[in-house]
């Protein structure tokens, strides 16, 4: 990797987060570890070769690490450093930074960018007194969104006792959320007042 040979922090901080997709990988582990063909997926244009040398480059500047899963991923996955999981705040300001630019992208978006978007929108004062958990379904994904205290957490993996369950494709989920309409192939068990109230506070 190239440096820009200058000691300001952002300077050092892009001499290793500064090269195509480093920051997406980091996006794409966030919520939990990843195998390698589960962050092909994820990261849509990534060539295999591409993303092999970006991940060498996130393992030898201490982001990211190799680890064993176990089930229900089982085996060899990526996952975020203490240093690597440290950048969430950053990814968070920068989508909500990007949210603000012409949307010119007509490529899919994977579950985990969804779940990323989310945060960014997510207004604390709204959500107020709401307290919920929610398992995410999309596809052969899943994720947990925890309200409490006005605070949202996210995690990857189903909850055990969720208090409803939102099943969809990427598309028709930010269709429900972002404008308050349930499409074809999205579907909402349980809670459906309480998931209402948890629109309203990602919207």
């Amino acid at each position: 990797m190239g440096t820009y040979d200058d000691p300001c922090g952002i300077a050092r901080a892009l001499d290793v987060l500064g090269q195509r997709w480093a920051l997406l990988v980091v996006r794409e582990l966030l919520l939990g570890p990843k195998r390698f063909r589960d962050l092909v997926r994820g990261l849509h244009g990534v060539s295999q070769n591409v993303l092999s040398q970006r991940l060498r480059e996130l393992e030898q500047a201490g982001i990211v690490r190799h680890a064993t899963a176990g089930p229900p991923i089982s085996g060899p996955v990526y996952e975020l450093t203490e240093d690597g999981a440290a950048l969430e705040p950053v990814l968070v300001a920068l989508g909500r930074w990007g949210r603000r630019r012409p949307r010119t992208a007509a490529g899919p978006m994977s579950p985990d960018a969804l779940l990323m978007a989310l945060r960014t929108t997510f207004d604390p004062q709204a959500a107020g007194d709401l307290a919920i958990e929610v398992e995410l379904r999309v596809g052969d994904d899943r994720a947990t969104l925890t309200v409490e205290a006005g605070r949202l957490a996210m995690r990857r993996g189903p909850a055990p006792y969720p208090d409803a369950i939102i099943t969809g494709d990427v598309a028709g989920i930010r269709t429900l959320v972002y404008r308050g309409t349930e499409t074809t192939g999205v579907t909402v068990d349980g809670d459906r007042e309480a998931v209402q109230r948890l629109i309203a506070a990602l919207r």
